[in-house]
């Protein structure tokens, strides 16, 4: 590995350090304060307060400015919390002490023992006692991190990002806090958080290509999950009645702004609920979660408002594509339907000749644009949802929803499917989708079908994309702004 000059001067720094007795790539230190606790503690005390109690602490972290006023010297370090100064005196701390600190790098992680201080200006700060080495920063922090031409080295080297990028650490110490918003609020409708095997035999529960893996002792083929839907919906079978999981999937697909091949989604389902308690319940979760986070209800993007207050909007997505088109696609041939397609420059694969798909993928073409505010999208059609239960009105279509805000999807729900008969004929169309060269079909579940032949209950159920409502709640518009480790292309 080629070094520059920096890395070989710091080198030779950590060779001095060894020299001297003291590792450059150190042990632990007793920290008692963070620096939100300092200033938790000691901001409403002045100047002569402090001075007069001198209250032992002692804090550690990341060495972010320095500078020195002869045998006086000024350092910010950083901690998970935020930057905190620190005042070293030679004369109080030693010629032996504070020539390390004289050669110290910004990037060495330190440990300060001393007492709580404010400087003439005020600042609160930390006295030095005692200066403790810690680990050696062997390569130098940018100047100008976010001024790097390539801007993908952010995501590539994340651990130099939550060092020099506040906004980075802010939303990677919020996602745990969403997550936890989450679980209170499906712990108190009663569900029960549960797991389910990311390794799954059979795929189903989504549209969408799979990553495959070998077990050897097995020596049969599993899939990496795309979805937690059918093992969850045995669950209900079984008399647990409301359950939920939060969980990475896994789907082998293209990479954007909104896509990465891992995420992680929230399923719930409810016995003896349906798509309307499943609305219910996304209007709530989203006005829940953003009110306990944000202390709002009102997420800003760009120039838009988006109000996360309920009730919100609902369009069928029939209706929706019959406005745009000027046709009607409840009555609709389908040589009409693909004429229609072509019009718009669809392009129809040989497993998407029906009406149902191309009011899907018109529906995507056409009307997705204009769904700012959030809105409830219902009454899909039954080829592109194998496992909602079908219309009692009109069962070409299914109650199902998928929910928008910005044009972007952020959940998708249905009423179950119950009935075996109707189950299994679904999954022989899947297979014919298949034949036909659908690589996002599922597979035959015969275990599945056998569960419902037991019994479940009439269920609501809902899957939710957690990554993106962080980035609705942060106001980002990239998925690797909320993935702390987003998968990249080599460098």
């Amino acid at each position: 590995m080629e070094r520059n000059d920096q890395e070989l001067v710091r080198i030779e720094k950590a060779k001095t350090l060894k020299e001297k007795g003291i590792e450059p790539f150190g042990s632990s230190f007793n920290r008692s304060h963070t620096s939100f606790k300092i200033r938790n503690e000691f901001e409403k005390f002045s100047k002569e307060e402090l001075e007069n109690n001198k209250v032992e602490l002692s804090v550690a972290g990341r060495i972010m400015t320095k500078r020195r006023m002869g045998k006086l010297g000024f350092f910010h370090i950083q901690d998970r919390d935020g930057k905190l100064q620190i005042v070293i005196n030679r004369n109080i701390v030693g010629e032996e002490q504070y020539e390390i600190f004289k050669a110290a790098d910004l990037g060495d992680i330190v440990g300060i023992e001393g007492y709580a201080y404010k400087t003439d200006t005020g600042e609160l700060s930390v006295m030095c006692l005692k200066y403790v080495h810690l680990t050696k920063a062997i390569r130098p922090l940018p100047e100008k991190f976010h001024g790097l031409v390539d801007v993908e080295e952010r995501f590539r080297r994340r651990y130099v990002d939550l060092i020099m990028n506040e906004n980075s650490k802010y939303i990677a110490l919020t996602r745990p806090k969403i997550i936890r918003s989450i679980q209170r609020y499906l712990d108190n409708l009663g569900l029960i958080e549960v797991e389910t095997p990311v390794l799954q035999p059979i795929l189903g529960g989504a549209a969408a290509r799979p990553f495959v893996t070998h077990h050897n002792t097995l020596d049969m083929n599993f899939y990496l999950r795309i979805a937690t839907e059918l093992p969850l919906k045995r669950l209900i079978v079984g008399g647990l009645e409301g359950v939920y999981e939060i969980g990475r999937l896994f789907r082998n697909e293209g990479m954007d702004t909104k896509h990465n091949p891992e995420f992680t989604t929230v399923e719930a389902y409810i016995a003896y609920s349906d798509m309307e308690g499943m609305m219910k319940l996304c209007e709530g979760l989203f006005e829940n979660v953003s009110q306990e986070i944000l202390n709002t209800n009102t997420i800003k993007i760009n120039d838009l408002e988006i109000s996360l207050k309920a009730p919100f909007k609902r369009v069928n997505m029939t209706d929706a594509v019959n406005t745009k088109t000027g046709e009607d696609f409840r009555t609709i041939s389908l040589e009409k339907a693909l004429e229609i397609a072509k019009k718009y420059h669809l392009e129809i694969q040989a497993h998407e000749k029906s009406v149902g798909h191309i009011i899907n993928k018109l529906f995507e073409e056409l009307c997705e644009e204009d769904l700012i505010q959030p809105t409830f999208v219902y009454g899909h059609p039954v080829e592109v949802s194998p496992l909602a239960k079908k219309n009692s009105q009109d069962p070409r279509f299914t109650d199902r929803f998928e929910f928008y805000i910005n044009k972007m999807e952020y959940a998708n729900a249905f009423s179950e499917l119950n009935d075996p008969f109707d189950q299994k004929e679904r999954f022989i169309d899947q297979l014919k989708l298949k034949e036909l060269g659908d690589k996002e079909a599922s597979e035959m579940d015969q275990d599945y079908i056998e569960a419902l032949e037991y019994g479940l209950p009439p269920t609501g159920g809902i899957g939710i994309g957690i990554d993106r409502l962080v980035m609705l709640l942060m106001g980002v518009d990239s998925i690797r702004e909320v993935l702390l480790f987003p998968h990249m292309r080599g460098r």
